[in-house]
């Protein structure tokens, strides 16, 4: 499988922390990759580093087989990668479907002059990015909140409008931060759904960070395991869950992943 994320002997360091010391994987195109480990053990950070939020205090990312550090940070998206947070920002006092629209928007080549003249361009645009976000929170689930304000909805429906959002960029890789964090089990089994038809449908190659371990095990091709900012495992679900370091660090010896 080719390589689309390739993490080179990654370092990173904030002032006497080092978050991240040599750390080096490959997301492979078309894939379903996790990044796993106890909180504080780099995960975000790489997540941070391949946006461009962060530069990398050593060490090289390539996507695509283009080194990101050449990529100005506002330009990642636009390159092809897309990612969801944690805690999502939306506008409060917009509804879910003009939120999901904002993002389709924001790939818009219209600049604001145009759009605040109300141009008829600007006002196709706009037509464009609704349908757009109709048809993406159709595919996580939302369509029925659609007219709802975004603060009259839950955390956990917050973090799927997140992906709409993010989808509205037709990335080439999502990364996914903890996109099930307080869900139950069936919303964690739809999600899955969802996650696994981004892959199989669209093509969308995923670097996904979770904690949900049956989460991850449902959904990954391969996984990688970082404890305490250096690489600990990478490899399969069957190499990883079966890993004796893994299980000592992360996972508990009474992991059983099909309980």
């Amino acid at each position: 499988m080719t390589a689309l994320l390739q993490v080179r002997d990654l370092s990173k360091r904030f002032g006497g922390l080092q978050a991240l010391a040599g750390v080096s994987f490959e997301v492979g195109e078309g894939e379903i990759h996790s990044l796993i480990g106890p909180n504080g053990a780099g995960k975000t950070t790489v997540l941070n580093l391949v946006t461009r939020i962060y530069a990398p205090t050593s060490g090289e990312i390539l996507f695509g087989g283009e080194d990101l550090a050449r990529i100005a940070p506002h330009n990642v998206v636009r390159a092809g990668i897309a990612r969801t947070f944690q805690h999502v920002e939306l506008f409060p006092r917009m509804s879910v479907l003009d939120n999901v629209a904002a993002g389709a928007m924001r790939q818009s080549r219209l600049g604001v002059t145009e759009s605040m003249l109300g141009l008829q361009s600007a006002r196709r645009s706009r037509e464009e990015a609704v349908e757009i976000a109709h048809g993406l929170l159709e595919r996580v689930g939302l369509a029925r909140l659609a007219r709802k304000e975004a603060r009259e909805i839950t955390g956990g429906q917050a973090r799927l409008v997140g992906l709409a959002r993010a989808l509205a960029a037709r990335p080439r890789l999502l990364l996914l931060d903890e996109l099930v964090a307080g869900f139950n089990m069936q919303e964690t089994a739809a999600a899955a759904e969802i996650v696994r038809s981004l892959r199989d449908s669209d093509g969308i190659t995923l670097l996904v960070i979770e904690h949900d371990m049956r989460f991850v095990m449902s959904i990954s091709d391969r996984i990688t395991v970082l404890n305490f900012g250096k690489l600990l495992a990478s490899g399969t679900r069957e190499e990883v869950q079966n890993d004796p370091a893994v299980i000592e660090a992360y996972l508990g010896t009474g992991w059983n992943a099909h309980a």
